[in-house]
């Protein structure tokens, strides 16, 4: 979810936890916040949770949230729901807010893995703040992909219409070419896998990541570009714990076995 339009309704605001687990500006040590940023296909949900491994902290996912909000049915479910049906944008204001409540959460003090956010600059801006605010270490983790490898096996896959079952044409084909092997249904190509789709995803990825990665660099944030090309999703999980704790943004004490992975930054 992004957005940048103004206008929540009082019963939605008033749903928001205002932050109040923690005192702002009460620091000890700091405590680390990935900031993960991967295009469609990049794997980064998957990274997402294997991170907890090295943090021991929640992954924080800002779809998610809207989408528990959304189930409940409460204020800012409903609020959300009808700003999606209606193709308008959640604003930023709202997403900030629940990024805010959540972080302050006492599961967060041993580190947080951020997910879909930030989305927009001005989401970025603020999140800055909220990091010096409440004794965070930000550090922004890349995961690069080629592009093109991420168009052949995400237009390769596909799908049993009935019993939505998952091909690949390269990895894991049906026995019979286009059948589903558990009901002999003729498989599909779901929409977001057609290649024009796909790269049209890559495209509007690049043209709203770029400026936020432009943004942390030159605000003097640690970046890492993690190149997972050929290595296994533990290994870079590996890879990226190890890096973080060779910069010091956390002693390792939590991180895996095994950290040094062959995988290049």
């Amino acid at each position: 979810m992004k957005g940048s339009r103004p206008g929540r309704d009082a019963s939605a605001a008033a749903e928001v936890l205002r932050p109040n687990r923690l005192e702002a500006k009460t620091k000890t040590a700091s405590v680390p916040a990935v900031i993960l940023f991967g295009s469609p296909g990049s794997g980064k949900g998957t990274q997402a949770k294997l991170l907890r491994h090295c943090l021991q902290g929640p992954h924080i996912s800002t779809g998610d949230m809207l989408r528990t909000h959304i189930l409940a049915q409460d204020g800012i479910g409903q609020q959300t729901e009808r700003l999606i049906k209606s193709g308008k944008l959640v604003s930023d204001d709202l997403v900030n807010e629940l990024v805010e409540s959540r972080i302050v959460e006492p599961d967060c003090r041993s580190g947080i893995i951020l997910d879909g956010y930030p989305r927009t600059l001005n989401q970025a801006g603020v999140l800055r703040g909220m990091m010096a605010r409440y004794g965070f270490q930000p550090a922004v983790v890349h995961l690069m992909v080629d592009h093109e490898k991420i168009v052949a096996r995400l237009s390769g896959r596909r799908q049993c219409p009935v019993c939505g079952t998952l091909y690949s044409l390269k990895t894991n084909p049906p026995k019979i070419s286009g059948i589903c092997d558990l009901d002999g249904a003729t498989l599909v190509t779901r929409e977001d896998d057609r290649e024009s789709v796909i790269r049209e995803r890559l495209s509007q990825y690049e043209s709203q990541t770029r400026p936020l990665l432009n943004y942390f660099r030159e605000s003097g944030v640690p970046m890492f570009e993690i190149n997972g090309a050929g290595a296994t999703p533990d290994e870079i999980m590996r890879h990226i714990c190890d890096s973080l704790t060779s910069s010091g943004l956390f002693d390792g004490a939590n991180a895996v076995e095994g950290a040094n992975a062959s995988v290049t930054p």
